[in-house]
This record gives C-alpha cells, structure tokens and sequence, in this order.
C-alpha cells in the first residue's frame, strides 16, 4: 500500500487570541496494482446433453491472469471447478435432469482475485438427438417418438408423445399430438437448435397439431409434465421428416437451452409458466 501524505492549513481562532496551526494527516490510497480484478459480467450458460457450456463478457484488466469457475448445487456454497484463460468453460461432469449453479472470478498477476460474477445462472442439462419419422399413413411403426424412452414407436402407441402425418390433398405434412393432454407450439424460423431455451407460457395449438415448415421449432409440452422440443431439419419429399430433439429430464422444468442474451425473456418464462 503506498502513502500519500497530504498537508493542510487550519485556522483555529480562540476567544482569547488567534493563531494559526499547520497539521499533518496521513491517509492510505490504494493503487491499481493492489486492487483486485474488475467482477465478470455478462455470464450465461448453454444447456447440453450431459454438458454446460459457460460464457462470459472478458475482464479488460491489463494485468489479469486467469478466471476462476465456481459451481454449486444449490446456489449456496460454490466450490471450485477449474480455471481458464478463455472467456467460456466446458463443464462435462454433470447430469442430465440435475441443475446446476455457475459463477466466475477474475485473478490478477499479483494473485488478487475479484468477487464472484453477480449474475444468477443455473443450467439443467437435457439428452438430445436426431430422429426421422415417417408419416404414419404410409409406414406407422416409425411414425411415433417417444421423448422418454428416446425411441421411435407407432402413432398409436400409448407412449407415442407426437407423431407424423403427410396431407395429399395439401402437400404439407403436420406433426399431431398423442395425446388430448400434449401440448405443441410452433416458436417459428430459428436458426440453430439453442435459440429457443425455455418453454413458453401459454400460446398452445387449440387443434392439438402444426404444419411441417423446415428450420422451425416446435415445443412439445408431454401429458406427463416435461418439456421437449424439435427442430425441422430436412423434408424428404412425401415420405418422412428428420428432427433435431431434445428432452428435459426434469419434471416441471421448462429449460430446454438456455437463452444467450435475454435475461428478461428468461425472467418473463419462468414467471408465464403454468404447472399442469
């Protein structure tokens, strides 16, 4: 810690007499060099299968070192996970259907390290696949996806959550609900699987189906209480549809990928969801 000594003049008048009196204080100033790093900010996750992918804004400290990433199980303790010199970490260790709570420090050359990112993120990560269905009028044992058992199965089937039909008369395709208690909604052109993160709170088809478009995402909300969803990645002409899905383990949790950037539209989510 260096010193700064700063002298003053102060003037004490006496009722007898007057006079003037030079006084000394010495007061202690931190410098840039014993302070710790700036907080990161900026941290968000990405929800994968078996896998949480952390991202943050970077430090522009000159003499930072390295982050620290912290985790916890319930958003309490936070114990150490690992360092890094890049601004994101990987964290493989983790279970599907489990949540899990993140923050990130920053540590100088000197070794002073910032207080723990003030931002609240957890992540649950989900399985995920791809799948291609059939229409269910042409080959009906491929025409059904089970999300649970992540597995293909009739349109009849009592464990069929969606299956697929192709319209002649229309030329388009539509994936149906399997049951009058499933849920669908078309969240419309994304352009890569994460986009969409959360399940929505209302909007659900009233007619329990949607029509086919390629690149859109559609959420499946099961009879069951867990989330879903799929993504159009190829229309093979009048015969079958191939997907990109994923699957929230969890009960009642509407976290499918977590939003990159949109901390209120993660705060609108949580609050618009109406537990069945």
């Amino acid at each position: 810690m260096k010193t700064i000594v700063i002298t003053g003049i102060a003037i004490l008048t006496l009722l007898m007499a007057g006079c003037e009196k030079e006084t000394t204080r010495y007061i202690e100033v931190p410098v840039a060099e014993d302070l710790p790093p700036a907080v990161p900010q900026g941290v968000y996750s990405i929800t994968g299968n078996e896998a949480v992918y952390i991202y943050w804004l970077p430090v522009q400290d000159d003499d930072l070192a390295y982050y620290r990433v912290w985790w916890s199980p319930d958003d309490d303790l936070y114990e150490l996970m690992g360092t890094t010199t890049n601004e994101y970490y990987f964290d493989y260790e983790v279970n599907n259907g489990e949540t899990y709570y993140y923050a990130v420090s920053a540590v100088d050359d000197a070794g002073h390290e910032s207080a723990l990112s003030y931002e609240t993120v957890f992540d649950t990560p989900r399985p995920e696949g791809a799948t291609l269905l059939t229409d269910f009028y042409q080959v009906s044992s491929t025409s059904g996806f089970d999300f649970s058992a992540q597995a293909r199965v009739p349109y009849n089937s009592i464990a069929a959550d969606i299956y697929l039909e192709f319209d002649p008369g229309l030329q388009t395709f539509f994936i149906n609900v399997g049951d009058v208690n499933t849920d669908i909604q078309d969240m419309g052109y994304t352009y890569d699987f994460d986009e969409i993160g959360y399940s929505p709170g209302d909007g659900w088809s009233a007619v329990g189906w949607s029509e086919i478009i390629l690149y859109h995402t559609y959420i499946i909300w099961t009879n069951d209480n867990h989330f879903a969803k799929i993504r159009v990645i190829n229309i093979n002409g009048t015969s079958s549809v191939e997907f990109q899905w994923a699957y929230q383990t969890a009960y009642a949790n509407p976290e499918l990928a977590r939003p990159q950037h949109d901390e209120d539209y993660l705060k609108r989510t949580i609050e618009g969801i109406i537990i069945k």
